[in-house]
């Protein structure tokens, strides 16, 4: 299985620990990854609000370089990265005046978008084309007595519910019971975690970390796992910001990734474990 791989301006910078884990994780399940050549940010959530027309183009760019490399699917790991490339093939479906503006841009430099490349996040790929009973053949090292709250958030299913459900995914869940990990059911796997306020609005921004990590502490998770890099900071980096305000409910969260690295055999620190504020402590094999 071949995609291409557009890894997002996150994974390369704070958010590195989530491509650490992804790629051995995906090279040990026989999928093949080949970055898109000059790739460029997507303009994340916040350019759209700026110019919508510049926004589209920018992410659209991206589209086009997966197109010309011959890619018939392009993976897409980030929340953000994945939402925007979505939402700007869908702008372009709905709007001829919008395509015709990216395609006059696109043409500027050489570039064409002739036909739609479908963009796939990591869960849907391994959910769908691997296949949880190929991944469960995979674990050496079964996550046993290890209890995970799986933490979505509001990107990867909202508003393109392109593989799971909106209210109430499960791709995760069940890619975490494959591994031996117990989940924990919670109602908090959609709602925000306050990432994009935090930086701007702070106390807003931790309380709604703050009350993500308090529910995932009182239903007995022994750690978060997510899909999203900003997630991944926003939970893990404020903890004592919040015991300030609030009280102390340190949880690791860590990338799914990273679970099923550490299921699989391989070593804490080539899956990129030891960039977390709050150290992920596995349980102890139990006796045969």
């Amino acid at each position: 299985m071949k995609y291409g791989y557009f890894p997002g301006c996150s994974l390369k910078g704070t958010g590195r620990a989530y491509e650490e884990s992804l790629l051995p994780v995906l090279r040990h399940l026989g999928v093949e990854l080949v970055e898109l050549e000059d790739w460029n940010c997507c303009g994340a959530t916040a350019y759209m609000a700026v110019d919508e027309g510049k926004a589209c183009a920018l992410a659209a760019r991206n589209l086009a370089l997966a197109e010309r490399g011959g890619f018939q699917q392009l993976m897409a790991p980030c929340s953000a990265c994945y939402l925007v490339l979505n939402k700007t093939q869908h702008y372009l479906d709905e709007s001829p005046a919008m395509r015709r503006k990216v395609e006059g841009a696109l043409g500027t430099v050489s570039l064409k978008l002739s036909r739609q490349t479908p963009v796939r996040h990591p869960l849907d790929v391994l959910l769908h084309d691997v296949g949880v009973e190929a991944i469960r053949q995979k674990v050496t090292r079964p996550l046993s007595g290890l209890r995970v709250a799986p933490y979505y958030g509001c990107q990867v299913v909202r508003p393109y519910a392109t593989f799971d459900d909106q209210a109430n995914p499960t791709s995760m869940d069940q890619l975490l019971k494959a591994l031996g990990a117990e989940v924990v059911d919670w109602p908090l796997k959609t709602k925000c975690c306050g990432g994009s306020l935090t930086g701007t609005l702070p106390v807003a921004g931790l309380r709604l970390a703050y009350l993500l990590l308090k529910e995932a502490k009182k239903r007995g998770a022994d750690a978060i796992a997510t899909v999203c890099p900003l997630c991944q900071f926003n939970l893990d980096a404020y903890h004592d910001k919040i015991a300030a305000r609030w009280e102390p409910v340190r949880l690791p969260t860590v990338y799914f990734t990273q679970l099923m690295g550490l299921a699989f055999g391989m070593p804490a620190h080539t899956l990129g474990l030891q960039r977390g504020f709050v150290p992920l402590e596995l349980p102890a094999p139990t006796a045969a």
